[in-house]
């Protein structure tokens, strides 16, 4: 098991405003379940675009640890440790 300690979470453009105006914040936790639980806790509403009611990931979220996609590790509870950076980009949709 990995230690506790503060990761940086990269925060999208367009979610800086419900984590006053930052671009990288701290999360402690050992997985990332837990640092973003730790994230809703400080800046409530943080994470509702990235985790569903349901507990899981948004389909149209992509959630990276150290870049690499946690959906090809253990998704919410791949394990994080101190100096650990999460990068969190919405999944853009184009077209015409």
């Amino acid at each position: 098991m990995r230690a506790n300690g503060a990761v940086k979470v990269k925060v999208p453009t367009m979610l800086r405003a419900r984590v006053g105006g930052e671009a990288v914040v701290e999360g402690s936790g050992r997985t990332l379940r837990e640092v973003l639980g730790d994230l809703e806790r400080r800046y409530p509403g943080s994470t509702a675009t990235i985790v569903d009611q349901g507990g899981d990931l948004h389909r149209f979220v992509n959630v990276y640890v150290n870049g690499e996609d946690v959906r090809y590790l253990a998704s919410l509870e791949t394990e994080v440790a101190a100096g650990d950076t999460v990068s969190i980009l919405p999944a853009v949709a184009g077209g015409s």
